[in-house]
């Protein structure tokens, strides 16, 4: 699509006819549950919130996924800083699609994993933390009008089998706790941490099998494991999800690294995720999850191309 047309003539242009609502703004008042609805993670545009709410209002986007604002992990942000988010959001018709906490992001007291790095997303918590920050992260929730939070595993261990029965016990304790809020936890699949996988993911979810807990699909996450994503991971977690991220990757062949990329660049296949997703009904938010940052580092552009990538591989489908 050539640099010289608009974003808004892109979308039209992109999305016109399709049977399954992707214009998206008419989308969310459709009754059909085909419809597939597109957000960001704010933070992958930029930390100043008003300039990423305009982002995704100059798309015509209704949904947003919140982790950090002006430089702050949402849970440790000021009761003004969620004033001033929650009237930003207002203003541009966004809508919160989960809280991104950083709940269960630190190790697990019987089995600390080995130092490293690690992208705590400026949340710095042990798990003596977790039930004042689920109560916080439940309170968010409700102040942005959102029932799900995105929770995750504890940091991955050399055998997750070993801290599988832990992780599961933390986590049934959690979506419990997580009922007396209403509220529902979302277990994102994590490379970092214990659940990694789609096949992870599916197995904790079944064996604890409560409506409390959740998941969050992240396809690119689950190749960073040597997991075909689709269809394996996801046949693993179907039905089992009430949120995705999306974002691509491929291995470096000179490097042997993993590289993050546009949406649509890399080996996911986002083609037949997105054709299943159509035919299981699947009514949660795609939430772009960039990453991916381009030569010059400029993270706007960067969610601009894989939004665009997004939006060009729903149009072809």
């Amino acid at each position: 699509m050539p640099r010289t047309h608009t974003r808004r003539a892109f979308i039209g242009a992109g999305l016109a006819g399709l049977p399954w609502a992707l214009s998206l703004r008419e989308a969310d008042s459709a009754t059909s549950r085909l419809a597939l609805r597109v957000g960001i993670i704010t933070d992958e545009i930029t930390q100043d919130l008003e300039q990423a709410a305009s982002f995704l209002k100059s798309f015509s986007l209704l949904y947003c996924e919140l982790r950090e604002l002006w430089d702050k992990n949402i849970t440790n942000s000021s009761q003004k800083e969620l004033a001033r988010a929650r009237e930003i959001l207002r203003k541009n018709s966004l809508r919160v699609s989960d809280v991104a906490s950083p709940l269960f992001k630190y190790d697990l007291p019987e089995l600390p994993a080995p130092q490293s790095q690690r992208d705590i997303f400026l949340a710095e918590f042990t798990d003596r933390d977790t039930d004042r920050l689920l109560h916080k992260a439940a309170d968010l929730a409700h102040f942005f009008d959102t029932k799900l939070i995105r929770v995750f595993s504890y940091w991955r261990v050399s055998d997750p089998d070993k801290a599988y029965p832990y992780v599961r016990d933390r986590l049934a304790k959690g979506a419990d706790l997580a009922r007396t809020h209403d509220v529902t936890l979302c277990l994102e699949n994590e490379p970092a941490c214990n659940v990694g996988t789609g096949r992870e993911l599916g197995r904790i979810l079944k064996e604890i099998n409560s409506p409390h807990l959740r998941g969050v699909w992240d396809p690119a996450n689950s190749v960073t494991l040597g997991e075909v994503p689709y269809p394996d991971g996801y046949h693993a977690v179907r039905g089992r999800f009430s949120h995705m991220h999306v974002k691509d990757v491929r291995k470096d062949a000179k490097t042997g690294r993993f590289m993050w990329l546009p949406v649509g660049a890399g080996v996911v296949d986002y083609r037949g995720q997105i054709k299943a997703l159509r035919e299981d009904h699947y009514s949660g938010v795609l939430s772009i999850e960039t990453h991916y940052r381009r030569p010059d580092g400029n993270a706007m552009e960067s969610t601009r191309e894989s939004l665009e990538g997004l939006l060009k591989l729903l149009r072809e489908v």
